[in-house]
């Protein structure tokens, strides 16, 4: 913390202070009852507090995850709160997690998964371009060792690293054609092979 922090600090203690010791004056032929509610708000305060401290992993228990059925040869996946499919793809035993696109043609990692699986920025040759709502984009294209989603396994996938700002990777037509059935129903996108 700067010297500014701590002198802002200092105030804000200060004008806490004097509140909380006017709110005694004022309340003090009921003092008793003056606690049970200072208590009350302290403990909303902090309840609060650690809901905010926590959302990170409070978010990452309720959002829905993907469901893989074996048996079948089935993945079911819930559509998350902002209305889109997300999916978790193993690529060189390294999980991306994509958004699904469907009207996306190809599968596009941003720079920084392409890092993430082994892909240096000396090997990217950004000489294709795709056209994106924003305009055009310059991409590299590249081919993918190993791609797994659930129990189904892909080699030699064809993929294209994006130079410009993507929040996240994107998953397009090129791979969701790899399943027999792509159906989105009832809030949930259904893969079969």
């Amino acid at each position: 913390m700067t010297s500014m922090d701590y002198g802002n600090l200092a105030y804000l203690v200060l004008l806490g202070s004097v509140l909380v010791f006017w709110f005694f004056v004022q309340n003090r032929q009921s003092l008793n009852k003056t606690l049970q509610h200072g208590a009350a708000w302290g403990l909303i305060f902090l309840g609060v507090i650690a809901a905010v401290g926590l959302w990170g992993d409070i978010r990452q228990t309720v959002l829905p995850q993907q469901m893989v059925l074996d048996e079948t040869g089935r993945i079911e996946v819930p559509r998350s709160p902002d209305g889109h499919y997300y999916l978790t793809l193993d690529i060189n035993s390294e999980p991306i997690r994509f958004v699904v696109d469907t009207g996306a043609t190809g599968m596009v990692l941003t720079l920084d998964d392409a890092m993430r699986i082994g892909l240096s920025e000396e090997d990217l040759i950004f000489y294709s371009e795709a056209m994106t709502a924003n305009g055009p984009v310059r991409t590299a294209p590249v081919r993918l060792d190993d791609v797994a989603l659930g129990p189904f396994r892909d080699q030699s996938v064809r993929a294209f690293v994006n130079e410009g700002e993507m929040s996240k990777s994107l998953l397009g037509m090129d791979y969701l054609n790899r399943f027999n059935r792509l159906e989105i129903s009832g809030g949930r996108l259904i893969l079969e092979r």
